[in-house]
């Protein structure tokens, strides 16, 4: 029930922690599931003092345990390790804090962690984040590499000595993060988020080296996973040794056995490029060559033929066979001309043997009527009538007379 309290009659402090306590006192103990963090002996004392953490999220309890308690477990546990706890939550009302007083320990079993880890793969496998159309494509040659590791780590020297062997100019932008323990995988996110922020980084790689399944964990992390899949810049596992293969194999772009092995694949050999190089401008030379020969010995076997050899008795030929020609055809067309010619003579010869002109000369007239019509017949005329007579060189007017009686 709450207190009754007012400005004027407040509660003391005494009072509120009191009534905390009794009401927190009243719960049963709980089996919660943790991490063990800045665990510590009290000198003089055989109480055990640490906190649990959660596993997936930045909340974190104190607890206290019985020393004979805390040593019991086999194997020992120790900062990092991963437990379920037989805990009943304490409020100190002197000290105004909450703690779980632990009476029994337990590791979390291997099989129930990749069971999980199993469930977990599953669950964003269904959500598409391992798919392969997601994969980004790395670049041949990044200028500047961003790499997340842990400080003075061997995969941190892994990657740089590698990289730098193959290619020397490349540079680094290095994060470092833990790798291991409960703040991990909130570190490698953080570094992961700064890294992909900066628009000089090419590619990033998360490297790290090998080490058991709960040194691993933090690399599957369902936050870390889901940050992977959201970066822009392509990303690099580089994560324990060759049969380890946490989640961030599976939503990076590209999965490196070793730190090693993603020095040799995130940057080209410069002796095996400068190979390469040499062996195309060498195969580009015998082929610009080859292709050089074969027409100079297609023009030469063009200009060896004998039109283009001799090019001027060709065209003297041709101007012959043309003078030729010409010449036929004057012959033709003259001969032609003449047989017209002597056809139209003929011709003409006819005519005018024919005309009424011809006629005339010799010695014969035409005889008109007024209107022009021939005389043919004596029907047509009478006596007095005056008639037109014509002859070769003009026409005169003639009468006609009676016919005289005999």
């Amino acid at each position: 029930m709450a207190l009754e309290t007012s400005p004027d009659a407040p509660a003391a402090v005494r009072t509120i922690a009191n009534g905390i306590a009794s009401w927190i006192n009243q719960l049963g103990a709980v089996w919660v599931e943790g991490q063990l963090t800045d665990v510590s002996i009290g000198r003089g004392t055989t109480t055990v003092f640490g906190t649990l953490r959660d596993t997936d999220a930045d909340i974190s309890l104190r607890f206290t345990c019985n020393r004979r308690v805390f040593e019991a477990v086999d194997p020992p546990v120790t900062d990092g390790s991963r437990v379920v706890v037989n805990a009943k939550p304490n409020f100190f009302a002197r000290r105004g804090t909450l703690a779980l007083a632990v009476s029994e320990i337990r590791h979390v079993g291997i099989g129930e962690l990749l069971a999980r880890i199993e469930r977990l793969k599953q669950l964003l496998a269904a959500e598409g984040l391992f798919a392969a159309h997601r994969k980004k494509r790395l670049p041949f040659l990044p200028h500047t590499i961003g790499l997340i590791c842990g400080r003075d780590s061997a995969a941190e020297r892994d990657v740089l000595e590698n990289a730098k062997r193959r290619w020397p100019a490349v540079a680094f932008r290095i994060e470092y993060a833990s790798v291991q323990g409960p703040a991990a995988a909130g570190e490698v996110m953080q570094a992961l988020r700064k890294l992909d922020g900066d628009e000089s980084v090419e590619v990033i790689v998360i490297a790290r080296g090998g080490g058991s399944l709960e040194d691993l964990l933090p690399f599957s992390d369902e936050g870390l996973i889901r940050a992977v899949s959201q970066a822009r810049t392509p990303i690099v596992s580089a994560i324990g040794h060759e049969p380890d293969s946490p989640l961030l194999d599976l939503v990076a772009d590209l999965r490196a056995s070793t730190p090693t092995d993603a020095a040799k694949r995130i940057v080209p050999d410069v002796r095996e490029e400068l190979d390469g190089v040499r062996l195309l401008r060498d195969r580009g030379l015998r082929a610009i060559t080859s292709w050089l020969d074969r027409e100079a010995h297609a023009l030469a076997a063009i200009r060896s033929r004998p039109a283009l050899a001799a090019p001027v008795s060709g065209i003297q030929r041709r101007s012959d066979e043309i003078t030729a020609l010409v010449d036929r055809s004057r012959r033709t067309l003259t001969h032609r001309l003449d047989r017209a010619a002597d056809d139209i003579a003929h011709r003409l010869a006819s005519v005018r043997a024919l005309s009424p002109k011809a006629t005339l000369e010799r010695g014969y007239s035409v005889l008109q009527l007024a209107d022009g019509t021939a005389v043919r017949e004596l029907a047509q005329v009478a006596a007095g009538d005056v008639l037109q007579a014509r002859v070769t060189d003009g026409r005169f007017a003639v009468q006609v007379q009676p016919e005289e009686k005999k």
